[in-house]
Formats: structure tokens, C-alpha cells, sequence
């Protein structure tokens, strides 16, 4: 059996603040030709976004914005960069910054509502994403 990986970064440009950005199309674009299963790793290299899955309903994207906001307390940090920029580095922490999703039959194998996100913290910015298929 031959065990083939692949890695490479794709970019992603966000165009608010905070928002919600559907990645799924995208990253089962960049499945490499002839993987057939496996497992893409995502990793972003960047510490005021985060990566997840979630249901994507019309207004759920708004909803998370809304829920990412009110779990940032009013507090003096003392982050030294920034402190008004700590809340963003709190919320890539909190939502993570990498993800693993099973590939089947050369498809993200994903549960009926499940889409891949990248969660944009302090944007707008061009965000870069590693993606890392290793084959089973």
C-alpha cells in the first residue's frame, strides 16, 4: 500500500470584523486528486481567528457572532500589543485554531448539517490555512 500525505496553505479573505465564513466548498476543492480516504487536518496559522464546523441555517452565522460577543467580559487586559485586541485572541483560543475531518470516497465526511468555519475574530484580514491530507 502506498502512503501518500500532502500539505499546502490556502488563503482566505475576510471582509468584517467578526463573521462566520463558510470554508466547506473550499477545502473539499483543494482534496488532492486520487485521495480517497483519509484525513484533512486544518490548521490556522493565526491567533484572533478560530476553525470549527457548525450548522449554517440562515441567521445562525449571526447568532454565533452575537454569542462570540456576549462571552467577552468588560475587563481592563493587560495585554501589551493591545489591549483592546486581547477579546480576539480569547476567542481563537476558546473556538480552537485547528480541526480534523475524515475524507471518504475523496469527500469531506461530514454529518447532514455540518459545515467547516473559519471564525474571523479581527478582520477584515487574509487568512492563511494549512491543510494537511494524510491517507489511511
Amino acid at each position: 500500500m502506498e502512503y501518500k500525505n500532502f500539505n499546502f496553505i490556502v488563503n482566505i479573505q475576510s471582509s468584517k470584523k467578526r463573521e462566520v465564513i463558510d470554508i466547506t466548498n473550499l477545502i473539499e476543492s483543494q482534496i488532492p486528486q486520487g485521495f480517497d480516504s483519509g484525513i484533512c487536518h486544518l490548521f490556522l496559522l493565526h491567533t484572533t481567528a478560530g476553525i470549527t464546523t457548525a450548522d449554517l441555517d440562515p441567521g445562525t452565522d449571526l447568532d454565533m457572532i452575537d454569542i462570540f460577543n456576549k462571552l467577552v467580559p468588560s475587563l481592563n487586559f493587560r495585554h501589551p500589543h493591545n489591549p483592546d485586541h486581547m477579546p480576539d485572541h480569547f476567542l481563537s483560543s476558546l473556538v480552537g485554531t485547528s480541526l480534523s475531518v475524515p475524507v471518504s470516497s475523496g469527500r469531506l465526511l461530514l454529518g447532514t448539517w455540518q459545515r467547516v468555519v473559519l471564525c474571523e475574530f479581527d478582520g477584515p484580514r487574509d487568512r492563511e490555512l494549512s491543510l494537511t491530507f494524510i491517507s489511511s
